[in-house]
């Protein structure tokens, strides 16, 4: 097999994240259209992300927040965004390097980014992930309890992964 000098997976890797950046810098300056939302699954130890220690001790591998109606102070970097969200009633605020991201999901048009587990560190993947780095999956997220819809799925919880094709108009 020939050697890929391109390296076209970094490529597309960054422009996917660029997708991301864009979606995101637009929610910052206009608030999220019609009944679009996200659900943002990262590492919640990957270098840069910083979390209040109550939220790293809840969610110690991965958290999934959802930027719906309960988010402030959208402010989105070349390499990160960061958001305030409320947990328990109580605001934190968080920040999210680009490349700690796994997954991205905005339900109302069903449209998901996954980035795979070769993107980012072996050890700090959880466990529910799949060792097939050429996976065509997309882990469901949980829908959000109306009373808190910035709530992350709870810790322990299994993903329920699904074929793109579901989400694939026919």
């Amino acid at each position: 097999m020939a050697t890929d000098h391109i390296r076209y997976d970094v490529l597309a890797r960054d422009a996917l994240r660029g997708v991301l950046r864009q979606v995101l810098s637009d929610a910052a300056a206009h608030g999220l259209p019609g009944d679009h939302h996200f659900f943002i699954t990262f590492l919640s130890k990957a270098e840069g992300v910083k979390l209040s220690p109550r939220l790293l001790a809840q969610y110690p591998e991965e958290m999934t927040i959802i930027l719906q109606h309960q988010f402030w102070d959208l402010v989105v970097a070349e390499d990160k965004f960061e958001v305030g969200l409320s947990f328990g009633g109580i605001p934190e605020r968080l920040a999210v390097p680009f490349n700690a991201i796994k997954s991205f999901f905005d339900p109302s048009v069903q449209f998901g980014l996954q980035f795979e587990p070769s993107e980012v560190a072996p050890d700090s993947l959880p466990k529910n992930v799949p060792a097939d780095p050429a996976s065509s999956a997309l882990p469901a997220p949980s829908p959000a309890p109306p009373s808190e819809p910035a709530e992350a799925e709870k810790p322990g919880e299994g993903a329920e992964v699904v074929r793109l094709d579901r989400f694939r108009k026919k």
